[in-house]
């Protein structure tokens, strides 16, 4: 079985409220950077962020997070491109990566393409009610055909991210054309909490992605919880092949107190050691993921 690779999702748009332990400037992120490499991550992906937390789109605080990183670490980088954006066109929401593409220093090595679009309203529970009515992730066909086109021009490695099975079904219509190159790194999103736009994060939800999975395309599939605590699909996830994707970005995970992103990556990797599968370095996730 292939190691596992664990990408580290170290802040999202998250809040402190919950965990104080969010990192939110560069050099916060760097240093979670060290540290999730440390405890076992060979991927970082990250959120730009204002001082405040509020997100962050400008290319000069992507690149000077990714110039940081690359400095004190050899992990690969996954930056963003948001959900939302300052500029809306293809172009602009990818225009940062392609910049930084240009120059070794801030050079990111992936790219996320969700290969679909989709409700994001939060829902209260305790209020049976919505919070929001009209929030959107919008991803064209003709977004994603740019993207991937720019993104293979750039010599970086897309990863589709799928929602749902409408994603994966893109996804593979994209393989299909030549658009994504075997192996796709494919990250198979599940939710909890208060957005519904993803599986629900059991094992039915999971092996709903997985029973369409086809055997003839290589590919090497990750998996979010957005909103919940992906440590109760670990075994299965990790015994099943797949890899890991996780971090404070995406759950702030209270059932284990107050953790850091490292200390949140060292519960993932004794799960993988218990079940006897070993860890990818930086250098061999490229090989994996066909990226040498």
């Amino acid at each position: 079985m292939e190691k596992l690779i664990i990408e580290a999702r170290v802040n999202e748009y998250a809040m402190r409220k919950r965990n104080p332990n969010v990192p939110w400037s560069a050099e916060e992120i760097t240093k979670d950077a060290v540290e999730c490499r440390e405890a076992g991550a060979s991927i970082l992906h990250f959120h730009a962020r204002q001082e405040n937390g509020a997100p962050c789109h400008d290319a000069e605080r992507y690149a000077q997070t990714i110039a940081m990183v690359h400095e004190a670490t050899d992990l690969l980088i996954h930056p963003t491109l948001g959900a939302n954006t300052v500029e809306a066109s293809p172009e602009g929401r990818l225009a940062h990566v392609l910049e930084m593409a240009k120059d070794p220093r801030t050079r990111p090595d992936l790219a996320p393409m969700d290969m679909g679009s989709t409700n994001i309203d939060v829902f209260d529970r305790g209020e049976k009610k919505y919070r929001t009515t009209d929030q959107m992730y919008i991803n064209t066909t003709a977004t994603l055909l740019y993207f991937a086109k720019a993104l293979k021009a750039a010599g970086l490695k897309p990863c589709a991210v799928a929602w749902n099975i409408t994603y994966l079904r893109e996804t593979l219509l994209f393989h299909e054309m030549g658009m994504l190159d075997e192996p796709i790194y494919l990250g198979l999103t599940l939710t909890e909490g208060p957005i519904s736009a993803g599986h629900p994060a059991s094992p039915a939800g999971l092996d709903a992605y997985l029973n369409l999975l086809p055997d003839d395309i290589k590919i090497v599939w990750t998996v979010y919880n957005y909103g919940g605590n992906l440590l109760n699909l670990a075994e299965k996830i990790i015994a099943a092949g797949g890899h890991i994707s996780v971090g404070l970005g995406d759950y702030p995970y209270a059932e284990i107190g107050v953790p850091t992103n490292a200390e949140l990556i060292s519960k993932f990797v004794d799960v993988a050691k218990s079940l006897g599968r070993e860890i990818a370095t930086p250098a061999e996730t490229r090989t994996i993921l066909g990226m040498d």
